[in-house]
């Protein structure tokens, strides 16, 4: 059968490309409460156990968040949901999630950020307070953020010091707990800037897989303002170059380019430090879930 369940017939489909295919295999998607209220059943577009984050945005009422978890998982999909720190209010606020993400949807794994508000509500600031508050003993994985392009919330100068100590502390924490650890990045849109952002952090010592970020196909306007907002850095360039082309500017852009090369890269280089991909569907869940479809490798 085909990865995500689903395929034309044979004549109808292009082969993938079987470096690109291995690079994609586990490749994670996210969702939001809001938007997965558009999918009937993630079951029939993505294969079952795919890592799946659930976004929390300021805002969004913890019961829907533990309601998504607990339908994905119901779905046979693998819920990760977002823990962003400055939003919780407490440790008692934090237990409280914990507990109902545990309870209710059997989460054993979660991704935690500082979040995209610019003040705390409370007590954390970062998710190094989260990692060392010891509410998530117990949890099979524990992802981090990571900033390929730098981060401007947390290095103001647009330098890398804080950035680079931030993953320092983390591997150091990796070495610790029994959790598996990771790095899920940013969105980006050029290899080059991955490939020596990942090489710079193992040169010192960052030993943590990453697990890249990549826009899923959507229009080029959509993709230009979601890149503004988060900040992407110098792979904004390939979008800018885009636009300027008339030819391309109505067209859907696809990360097949940026894949291919760090698939290749990643194929000369076996230890390179990129293990994984993460999906954000800007262009839509369904969109992204049928380009992975046609790019991953048929398991028959």
């Amino acid at each position: 059968m085909a990865i995500l369940g689903f395929r034309k017939k044979d004549a109808e489909v292009t082969p993938p490309d079987p470096t690109l295919a291995a690079f994609l295999q586990g490749a994670s998607i996210e969702v939001m409460p809001r938007t997965a209220e558009k999918i009937a059943d993630f079951g029939a577009i993505l294969p079952k156990g795919t890592r799946v984050y659930v976004a929390h945005i300021d805002g969004t009422a913890i019961e829907d968040m533990v309601s998504t978890a607990a339908r994905l998982r119901a779905e046979g999909m693998e819920p990760m949901p977002h823990f962003p720190a400055r939003i919780i209010r407490d440790q008692a606020t934090l237990t409280d999630w914990i507990a109902r993400y545990r309870g209710e949807a059997d989460v054993r794994q979660a991704l935690l950020l500082a979040g995209g508000v610019s003040a705390p509500v409370g007590n954390f600031a970062t998710s190094m307070d989260l990692l060392s508050s010891g509410a998530f003993d117990g949890f099979e994985r524990l992802h981090v953020a990571g900033h390929p392009e730098g981060n401007r919330d947390i290095d103001p100068d647009g330098g890398d010091k804080n950035v680079s100590e931030a993953l320092q502390w983390k591997q150091k924490f990796s070495e610790r707990t029994d959790a598996e650890m990771a790095i899920a990045t940013q969105f980006c849109f050029e290899a080059a800037p991955v490939i020596a952002w990942a090489n710079a952090i193992r040169a010192a010592g960052v030993a943590l897989p990453v697990h890249i970020g990549v826009a899923g196909p959507a229009k080029l306007q959509t993709l230009i303002k979601f890149a503004i907002a988060c900040g992407v850095g110098p792979s904004l360039r390939v979008l800018q170059r885009r636009a300027a082309d008339v030819t391309k500017l109505l067209l859907p852009f696809e990360p097949t380019d940026v894949l291919s090369e760090l698939a290749a890269h990643k194929a000369a280089h076996p230890d390179f430090n990129i293990a994984s991909v993460h999906i954000f569907p800007l262009g839509g869940i369904k969109t992204s879930a049928t380009w992975l479809a046609t790019h991953s490798k048929d398991e028959e």
